[in-house]
């Protein structure tokens, strides 16, 4: 199994205040995992600068221009009460959806069966034109629409298993039949969209998880509804909203995973992109706050995709 990873050094100079727990020490605990000999084989390739252009798939141009603007020359700003930017940030961001972009076009022209991509920001709650949630562009949503207008996929599943609600993807697709997008996270909890009756055009489904919730009714509700909701939709390319935030160990979130959980997770959604998509899947980072518990989480779900 071919296995894409990216990453780059302009990750580690988007800078968040003090304390803050999207912080650069997350990919630095990825990277040191990853040096383990298992991951010898892994080919790691140096993210590239996006498009300007492809956050319009996304985000209209105030918004482009609102957070191009709030980059500072020196320092931190907040763009709102958990979102900071910084002067790096805009170019980190850029490779962020550069990274996802050209992750899409790997596994559509045949460079890797899947990827994998270590970047910050994040994205998933990016809404068309608000930054939040730590995020400021929508990676995931901007890489979906790339599929679909480069390489002609009809049919693009989102899934997100971030302990938070992909509250800006969901947003970003809610009329749109020809993006799945589906998640599980705790409710309630931070954003406070998910919920079961929040279905769009019938292509919006929410799996919420109770506080205190484990592996059973992780993979009941990942199995019944988000599996079935992949069988049926048959989608052209998955990407995977990975967040491992749901990891037992994480401070922001209540739910009790262990990796074991992501390793069952990857596996089933691997199994169905084998079976659709030509082996095509696109993981790309979302959450996980716990340096140990998303280092083995992250570590786990990439053995998961090398194995095949």
């Amino acid at each position: 199994m071919t296995l894409r990873f990216y990453s780059h050094p302009i990750y580690l100079e988007h800078l968040t205040p003090p304390g803050h727990p999207e912080r650069p020490d997350r990919l630095r605990a990825i990277d040191k995992a990853l040096e383990h000999e298992v991951f010898a084989g892994l080919e790691r390739v140096e993210a590239p600068e996006g498009d300007p252009d492809t956050i319009f798939y996304a985000h209209p141009r105030a918004h482009r221009d609102m957070i191009r603007t709030a980059i500072p020359d020196e320092g931190i700003v907040r763009v709102d009460a958990d979102t900071a930017v910084s002067p790096k940030s805009w170019q980190a961001a850029l490779t962020a959806l550069g990274a996802a972009n050209a992750a899409v076009d790997d596994v559509f022209e045949r460079r890797a069966e899947n990827v994998f991509v270590a970047a910050r920001p994040p994205g998933h709650h990016a809404e068309k034109d608000r930054a939040m949630g730590f995020c400021l562009f929508n990676n995931a949503a901007i890489a979906a629409r790339h599929a679909q207008r480069r390489h002609g996929a009809e049919r693009v599943a989102v899934i997100d298993w971030d302990v938070h609600h992909g509250n800006g993807t969901q947003d970003i697709f809610w009329d749109d039949a020809s993006v799945l997008y589906c998640s599980t996270h705790q409710m309630p909890l931070y954003p406070g969209t998910g919920a079961k009756h929040e279905t769009g055009a019938g292509n919006i489904v929410n799996a919420p998880l109770s506080p205190g919730d484990g592996s059973g009714a992780f993979r009941e509700a990942f199995r019944t509804r988000v599996l079935k909701s992949v069988d049926d939709f048959s989608p052209d390319l998955i990407i995977v909203s990975a967040g491992f935030d749901a990891h037992h160990r994480d401070p922001l979130a209540e739910i009790n995973l262990t990796e074991d959980d992501f390793d069952w997770a990857t596996g089933e959604l691997m199994d169905r992109a084998g079976r659709f998509c030509d082996d095509r899947l696109v993981s790309l980072l979302e959450g996980g706050y716990d340096l140990e518990g998303l280092a083995v989480s992250v570590a786990t779900h990439i053995r998961r995709m090398m194995k095949g």
